[in-house]
Order: C-alpha cells, then structure tokens, then sequence
C-alpha cells in the first residue's frame, strides 16, 4: 500500500480550474491520479463563506498549513502540561472522543487557555507521536471508525396484534419539541440467548440500559416497565420500537407505565434513528458476541452511567444528564 502525500499547492490550482469550469469530483480525481474522497474531503473542508463554489487555492493552502502546525504543537500541549495531559487521558479511557473532550475543557476551563486543546491535537498525540505500546494502548481508547452493518432483524409472518404505527405518533414526537418521548430496543448477545435493553429519550438523548432474564415477551415487558416506572410521569409519553416479537405484550406494557407504543415500519432503521446510533456507541463497550447473561447489574448500569456523563455536540456540549436533571427540576 503506498503511503499517502498530502496536496500540494499545485494540485490545489489545478482542483481551483476544474472545480470551476464544472468538471465532477471523479473528473478531477482521474485528472490528479487521486481517489474522489480526496478531492470531496479537500473542497468540503476548504469552502469559504460562499460556500463550496468559494473554494479558494489560498484559503485551502492556509487550513493546509494551520493543520501541519496543529499536527506539530499537539505533542507539545500535552507533553509541558502533565495535569492536561492526565485529563485527557482520563477521558479517553472512559471513551469520550477527542471533540468531546475538547468541547469539555472549553467549558470548565473558559478562562484557562493552558487547560484547552483542540481534538486535531489529541489525534496527534495519538497517531502521529504515539510510539510502539503507547500507541496501541491510546489507540484502542477510540471508537473505531469501520463501516457499521446493521443486524437484520427477523420479523415472524404476521402483524403484533393491536399495534399503533409509527404513522398515528404525535407530531411533537418527530420533532423533539415535547421531552418524554422515547426509543426502544434490544443488543442480541452470544448466540442469540442473551440480550440487553436499550431505552433512548428522544429530546435528551438519555439512555436507560435495561438488563434482561431473557428475550422472552413477558421477561422484557417486565424489565422494561419496572425502569420506566421510576421516571417522572410527564416523562413517559410514549415508546417507539421496532416489530421485534419481544413488544407482543406492549398492551399491558401501556396499562402499567402509561406510556403509549408505537411500532416503526419492518426493516427501517432510520425511524428510530436515536436508538440505532445509541446502540452503536453501547456497543463500544459490549462488542457482538458478549454474553449478556454473565454481566453483573453494577456493569451494565455503569456503562450506561459513562454514556450519559459524555457532552454531546447535539445538546450544546452538554451531557444527557445534565439536561435530563433540568428537566427533572421542572417536574419535582
């Protein structure tokens, strides 16, 4: 595999020329022996205010440059300050990302400088000054970047009987206005025997990991109840879940908790599309093939205690708990 070099200033002229005479990105790849992720990579980052017909051979040369010399101070950042360097490491075991962790120090350190790092840098540190054991080891921190297959579910022949459709949910649900609307699910363990639960709110994005007996409906519908009930009842509006036969019994799930279920289309995904990135990040933690019915309570709930402490680029760089907890105060 041949290493890859960085564009140089001429490769930005020629992008400049075709990129503006309105050849496509597979043209100008071709015409540069690049791959199309290259150039797509170097224009979407390049743009200008005007957008990415703005590209401009000096300002993607800039970025270029500004770049390198991150690449360069990262090691240095850490490596004087051993009080940043430990922060950053402690967050990195416990799975935050670089952005996060970055997003993080600027708002417990506003005034600090010498406490705030860019997530560039913390990828330098890593990749590009991490050596041998080191590397390894700060390395398996990160969430891997690989494709992602989702598992497809099985559905038996037949409709669950007396199942609402994701069609008849309130609006308010699709558009995150009202808290108290959630996503529901199951992680498949070893051989398909064991399993855990996985509850999302929707608005939040706070996870409720929901040990498990087994698969059985009756066994879900139990757990699954007895960690909604402890909720806030403004806070149980309704559940949206996928045509699992584990939901069979969502009728008595509904006269237990009050919380109303509605049932995604087969084979889609993209309608509980909160629960399915969710379950992405759990499984972080617990890789396919986990037996589920060897982990202790105290383990699982952990995880779901790490998860909900991460700030999230979607809730402003706060935790799910903390926006949780304030809505918490305005029900108590």
């Amino acid at each position: 595999m041949k290493n890859y070099k960085r564009l140089v200033e001429s490769e930005r002229e020629q992008i400049f020329l075709f990129y503006h005479a309105g050849k496509s990105i597979r043209f100008i790849a071709d015409s540069l022996a690049r791959s199309p992720s290259t150039i797509s990579r170097e224009l979407r980052r390049n743009r200008t205010r005007e957008g990415l017909y703005g590209y401009s051979v000096f300002v993607a040369q800039h970025f270029s440059q500004k770049r390198a010399s991150n690449r360069k101070t990262g090691k240095l950042i850490l490596s004087n300050n051993p009080v940043l360097l430990n922060l950053v490491l402690d967050r990195l075991q416990k799975r935050w990302s670089p952005q996060q962790i970055s997003r993080y120090l600027k708002r417990q350190y506003p005034d600090n400088l010498a406490m705030q790092i860019s997530h560039e840098s913390i990828y330098s540190y890593i990749y590009v000054y991490g050596r041998g054991e080191l590397k390894k080891a700060l390395s398996s921190y990160l969430r891997q970047q690989r494709s992602y297959r989702r598992q497809q579910k099985k559905h038996k022949k037949g409709r669950i009987k007396d199942m609402f459709s994701i069609e008849e949910r309130p609006k308010e649900v699709e558009e995150r206005t009202v808290p108290g609307h959630w996503e529901g699910d199951l992680i498949i363990g070893k051989g398909h025997k064991t399993a855990i639960g996985t509850i999302v709110e929707r608005t939040t994005r706070l996870v409720i990991l929901v040990p498990l007996k087994s698969r059985m409906a009756s066994d879900v519908r139990k757990a699954f109840a007895r960690e909604i009930k402890r909720l806030p009842k403004q806070l149980r509006l309704s559940m949206t879940y996928d045509q699992g036969r584990e939901m069979s019994q969502h009728k008595l799930f509904t006269k237990q908790t009050n919380m109303q279920v509605y049932f995604a289309h087969p084979h889609s995904p993209w309608e509980r599309g909160t629960n399915e990135n969710t379950n992405m990040l759990i499984r972080d933690f617990f890789p396919k093939g986990t037996d589920f019915g060897g982990l202790s309570r105290y383990r699982i709930k952990k995880v779901q205690e790490l998860l909900n402490d991460r700030p999230r680029k979607v809730l402003d760089w706060r935790s799910p708990q903390e926006v949780f907890s304030e809505l918490l105060l305005d029900y108590s």
